[in-house]
Parts: C-alpha cells; structure tokens; sequence
C-alpha cells in the first residue's frame, strides 16, 4: 500500500543523502579513501592550471585547453567531493533545499563544460598533427576563447534550465534522495508532479551534448590516426600513439559512463549502478585526467621542474 504521508506533497526545506553505502562501519574507512582522492584531484588540478598559467614553454592552445579541462574537473569534484566527506562523519547526511540546488547547478556546468572542452582539445591535436602549417591561423587565441566562453555560457544555460525546472517541481513527503549528491535524475523519484517534461528535456539536452561533441573527438581521432600511421619514422609513430592511446582511454571512460547515466529511460536505472558510475566520473577521472593529459607530457614535466626551482 501506499504510504500517503511520504507521498503527499509539501514544503520541503532539506534533503537527506543515502551517500556512497547504508553500512556505517565502512564510512571511516570510505572517509580516509575519498579523502586523498580528493587531495590527489585538488593538487593534480591546481598544480596543473598553475603551471600551464605560469611557465613560457605552455602559452599554447593546447595547454590552454588542458588548463581549462582542470578548471572545470577541479569545479565539479569540487561540487561533489567536500560534501560527500562531511556524509562519512555526520550522523544524518542531510543538505538544504538551496545547496541542493547549487550544488545540481555547479555540477551540470563543470560536467557539460568537460564535454565541449574534450571535444575542442581533439579538434586542436587534429589541426596540429594534420595541418601543422595552418595550426596558428585556425587556432588562434580569438578562436581558443571563443570554443571556451561558448561552453560554458552554454553549459550554464543548461544547468539553469534543468535546475529550475525541477525545483520548482512539487516535491514528495519522502525527503530522501538515493544518491550521495544532488543529480537530476536522483532527484526525478521524490517528485509528486508529473516528471514527464523534465525527463524529456533531461534526454534531449544529454543527447544533444553527446552527438554535438563526440562525433567531433571521433572524426578528430581517425584523421590523427590516419596520419600516425602514415609517418615514416616508427620513433616518431610510437610517440604519438602513446598520447593518443592515453586520451582515448580517457574519452572512453568518461563518455562511457554519461552515456551509460543519462542515455537510458529513468525506469531502467539501477540506482546502485549509477552510483558506482558517478564515482568514476565525478571523483576518479578528474584523479587520473592530471596523469592522463600532461603528466606523462615530457614539456610539462620540464615546466613542473623549473617552478620547483623557483619554489626552492
């Protein structure tokens, strides 16, 4: 039968967050886990967008798209991460209506921006392999600004649009979200209204960012590898091949688990699958992206030696 006093609608003023798991003796060690996952993301990042900012050797297009890649992974683990922490060592994991909200906004615009900024970074890495000679005119700073302000001023319409949508939603009694954050889709179930038109819109604007940005990095990808193996020197095919297969990893892992999230009817999720999914992409990718991207970048790996230089 149907509880009428969870499912009558009112006033809601907070939330409650499931988290990560419904077993409390593993939130110490889930604490301490997250925790330097979070550190290893914050010092990745920050050491990132710093070092590209700072060193003569990255005023590049490519290291301004890779300076933006750790803005926005740095913004929404950020959105995420803290949060999450402060679940492990609170008794009740409660959020307010109005960080719910925040918190659904900043991440939408980090996540959506990550897309359009992949996507703009294979079209870069494209130019430079396959029209080397006209990578300074097509690529250009107006042109490098202007992919990067569209994203997130697109990004941020988005987020808006979903955002106000659902919370001007009528929300159940049931307060409790499935989830260890704020999520669209986590929060469709504790809906009285009809949550048909948010479901559709929900759809179509993850759909519209998939086939608007993955056919780009897909193109991008077979024309660089076209070219890879046309090159005569193996040292040379070898060298390229490894950073290509390093960001297709990346890509895949990243597009894999959207596609996976928000590609499929709200009735066929599995709340506990997209848990597992969102800790990938929300707090895993935005570890490895720092390693993926410019770590195993020998020029990176200079510029970080000469700031520590300087720092010593």
């Amino acid at each position: 039968m149907i509880n009428l006093n969870e499912t009558s609608e009112s006033q809601v003023t907070e939330f409650i967050l499931i988290g990560i798991t419904n077993h409390p003796e593993l939130h110490g060690a889930l604490f301490v886990v997250f925790f330097l996952n979070y550190m290893a993301i914050v010092v990745g990042n920050m050491g990132l967008i710093i070092v590209t900012s700072i060193d003569s050797h990255l005023q590049t297009p490519m290291y301004f798209f890779l300076r933006h890649l750790a803005f926005v992974d740095l913004g929404y683990s950020t959105a995420i991460g803290p949060k999450m922490l402060v679940g492990f060592i609170e008794e009740k994991n409660i959020i307010s209506y109005n960080g719910c909200a925040i918190q659904l906004v900043f991440f939408v615009i980090f996540i959506a921006s990550e897309l359009f900024i992949l996507s703009a970074m294979a079209y870069d890495r494209y130019v430079a392999i396959c029209k080397p000679l006209y990578y300074m005119i097509i690529m250009s700073d107006k042109i490098c600004w202007l992919l990067v302000a569209v994203s997130y001023l697109y990004s941020t319409t988005i987020s808006l649009l979903i955002t106000i949508k659902l919370f001007t939603s009528s929300f159940c009694r049931s307060k409790v979200i499935r989830h260890f954050y704020c999520d669209g889709l986590s929060l469709l179930p504790i809906i009285c209204s009809d949550t048909r038109e948010i479901e559709l819109i929900i759809i179509i604007v993850s759909a519209f960012n998939f086939v608007s940005s993955f056919p780009i990095i897909l193109i991008s990808y077979v024309f660089i590898l076209v070219t890879i193996l046309r090159m005569n020197s193996s040292e040379g095919r070898q060298k390229a091949f490894s950073t290509f297969g390093s960001h297709l990893i990346g890509v895949v892992i990243f597009y894999g688990t959207l596609v996976f999230m928000y590609l499929q009817p709200q009735s066929s999720h599995s709340f506990d699958a997209d848990k597992i999914a969102s800790v990938f992409y929300t707090l895993v990718i935005p570890m490895i992206n720092p390693l993926i991207y410019s770590l195993r970048n020998k020029v990176v790996k200079g510029a970080l030696k000469r700031l520590f230089k300087k720092m010593i």
